[in-house]
């Protein structure tokens, strides 16, 4: 077994953290061109995306 569910719970909300952290720093300088795609990788990421987007100014 691979560990237990807890574990993997947390590591998985550990490495999002961790992503979105980098995400956040490169939304800081995107270009235009950038955003959507930016956009696209956080709604994938995470359900709170749209919090997200309107938080860091993404708005497309």
């Amino acid at each position: 077994m691979a560990g237990v569910e807890r574990d993997r719970e947390l590591r998985r909300r550990r490495h999002r953290a961790k992503k979105l952290a980098i995400l956040e720093k490169k939304a800081a300088k995107a270009t235009k061109a950038d955003k959507p795609v930016i956009i696209e990788k956080l709604r994938k990421l995470t359900p709170g995306a749209n919090i997200l987007i309107e938080r860091w100014g993404l708005k497309a």
